[in-house]
């Protein structure tokens, strides 16, 4: 072998082992969820993108919102049996004077029934959705929840009740949303028939998670223009390729 040659494949050699050891070093770190590297994997420009806003974003000028491309917006309406978010009802009544797409969501609570959660959810949205997007249900962790998991039976219990209540108000199906182990421990195989909202925050949704679903919410960490006095970042969510955003309008 000519030394020239030779030369040429020892410097690919360890072109190649340097660049897998800073995909594994990343791929390391993405899974301890110290970087983000899901913006890699969604083309903004060309993906129908929405966020999901609460208090927590204080003003937000939803016309600002969509002059970024925003398509849609999710807002944070009621939590458990009794709370409800400070922002909802200008930020609701904004969204439409936007003309923005948008939907109304609620922090699923394990320590409380789905009844009341619903009745909590129900009298501050309103009594039609018609126009909007499906309600959604927030299930995850909080307090210290995830590292004492509530019983699946109970939480099976009082999501359906919820649901099922929602369903009956609004003649639609709830989209809900959740992470890939939240999924797999309480909602596979018994809420199958609805929606999925998933998050995946630190790697891209295909790295855990296989079944259908609709929104990926794929960044916690996105900065956009038109939200002021309140927390610095807003979720980004990008709507599934193969869906269509009508699918989850209210008619």
């Amino acid at each position: 072998m000519k030394k020239g040659l030779k030369r040429l494949l020892v410097t690919l050699a360890v072109l190649i082992a340097v660049a897998v050891v800073i995909f594994l070093s990343v791929f390391l770190l993405a899974k301890q969820k110290k970087v983000f590297i899901n913006k890699w994997f969604v083309n903004e420009k060309n993906s129908t993108i929405g966020v999901d806003v609460s208090a927590y974003q204080a003003d937000i000028d939803m016309n600002a919102l969509k002059e970024q491309n925003v398509a849609f917006i999710f807002i944070k309406a009621t939590e458990g049996s009794s709370k409800k978010d400070d922002r909802f009802a200008e930020n609701w009544e904004n969204a439409q004077k936007a003309g923005l797409l948008s939907g109304a969501y609620h922090f699923f609570s394990y320590d409380t029934e789905g009844r009341t959660q619903a009745q909590n959810f129900i009298e501050t949205v309103g009594p039609d959705l018609k126009g909007r997007l499906l309600p959604v249900v927030d299930v995850e962790y909080y307090g210290d929840k995830e590292q004492n998991p509530p019983a699946k039976a109970d939480v099976v219990r009082e999501l359906r009740t919820y649901l099922e209540l929602l369903e009956k108000q609004y003649g639609v199906k709830p989209l809900i949303y959740t992470r890939s182990d939240l999924y797999e421990k309480y909602l596979k195989g018994e809420f199958d028939e609805y929606k999925k909202w998933m998050s995946s925050l630190y790697t891209p949704l295909s790295w855990n998670y296989q079944d259908d679903w609709y929104i990926w919410q794929y960044l916690n960490r996105g900065e956009l223009k038109g939200y002021t006095g309140g927390e610095k970042y807003i979720d980004l969510n990008v709507l599934n390729r193969d869906k269509s955003l009508e699918d989850l309008i209210v008619r």
